[in-house]
């Protein structure tokens, strides 16, 4: 069993950066692979961005490819997104995921693990 829990989410004004960190309990959770996802009101759940167990492979969005990067720290069971040049229309709740798989995965389906997310808000 694996528990996540996010932190470093807030209000922002567009231009700004933030970094979102997702530490998990286990150490199972070195060797699934991390995802990140958001959900804005009234819309689905959407992929972010998603990491390898170890780190080596990351794979992102469209939207924000180029503004955010996905990482992880193994030694301190942590995966974090580090989000620059945030606009208004990435404010969403933001969730971390953990799938008992080693590559990249980027449907909701594919993770079987959830944080209780992070509110990120940016303004205009």
């Amino acid at each position: 069993q694996v528990q996540l829990v996010e932190s470093g989410g807030g209000l922002v004004q567009a231009g700004d950066s933030l970094r979102l960190s997702c530490a998990a309990s286990g150490r199972a959770f070195s060797s699934y692979a991390g995802g990140w996802f958001r959900q804005a009101p009234g819309k689905e759940r959407e992929f972010v961005a998603a990491i390898r167990w170890s780190g080596g492979s990351t794979y992102y969005a469209d939207s924000v490819r180029g503004r955010f990067t996905i990482s992880r720290d193994n030694a301190k069971y942590t995966v974090y997104l580090q989000m620059n040049s945030l606009k208004p229309e990435d404010t969403a709740v933001y969730y971390c995921a953990a799938a008992n798989v080693g590559g990249v995965v980027t449907t909701v389906s594919s993770y079987a693990y959830w944080g209780q997310g992070t509110q990120v808000t940016v303004s205009s």
